[in-house]
């Protein structure tokens, strides 16, 4: 058995995800959320997804990019448990791990051939515009929906119950990124903020401003128990 095995992307990911922070945690959580799979021109033969056009949905076998350089650790504090348990980093989803791979089931909304290339468009990914693709496979529904498997501290998702609101003039940038970037721009934003992308040990701060990026967009928001507010929506300057 080798010591070391030398793997290399075979597509890398066009996200609206520009920075870490934002992102939903888990796959399948911003449904609406829609990128683009850019198959490297080394393996660009129109022969390679052959038949996966008759998948519903596909598993992305991907490289924690901005992790490679932090290192691992042995036990981490996952989000979900309020960042104040330790657990083994095996039995967590945390990206710094012994070998930075991540594993994401996502929806395939089409495959496209363009001028030589090859292009997925997905929805429901949880990843990094620029994220390197090392593998793709089929959902086999037969085998991978397992009805009995059970985690105790991870059995369901629970989004933020609040309701989501727009100040006026959030509502102005919306409607200008929708009929620009033919996105449901709202939706998007909508889907994210219910994930709660605050740090655990921030969340009991009601007036405490943060801001993510979509797309181009920087989103500026607070959460209380009542609500969660979009406070101001700005285009980023190139």
């Amino acid at each position: 058995m080798s010591d070391s095995y030398n793997l290399q992307p075979i597509a890398i990911i066009s996200s609206p995800y520009k920075e870490k922070f934002g992102i939903p945690r888990q796959p399948g959580l911003a449904n609406s959320v829609v990128s683009t799979l850019k198959i490297l021109p080394e393996f660009s033969s129109p022969e390679i997804i052959r038949g996966l056009e008759g998948c519903s949905h596909i598993w992305l076998i991907f490289v924690f990019s901005e992790c490679v350089d932090k290192g691992w650790k042995p036990t981490v504090r996952p989000p979900r448990l309020g960042g104040n348990k330790r657990l083994g980093v095996l039995a967590t989803r945390s990206p710094f791990r012994p070998n930075p791979i991540g594993l994401s089931p996502v929806k395939l909304i089409s495959t496209e051939l363009k001028e030589g290339s090859i292009e997925l468009l997905i929805s429901g990914a949880d990843l990094l515009d620029g994220t390197p693709i090392l593998d793709i496979k089929p959902y086999l529904p037969y085998s991978d929906i397992l009805p009995d498997a059970s985690f105790d501290i991870a059995e369901e998702i629970n989004p933020l119950p609040q309701n989501v609101f727009f100040s006026n003039q959030a509502l102005q940038a919306l409607s200008d990124a929708e009929s620009r970037l033919k996105q449901p721009i709202k939706v998007q934003i909508s889907e994210l903020l219910k994930c709660d992308p605050r740090p655990a040990y921030k969340k009991d701060d009601p007036d405490k401003s943060y801001g993510i990026t979509l797309h181009d967009l920087n989103i500026r928001f607070r959460i209380s128990s009542q609500e969660i507010l979009v406070d101001a929506i700005h285009q980023q300057e190139d």
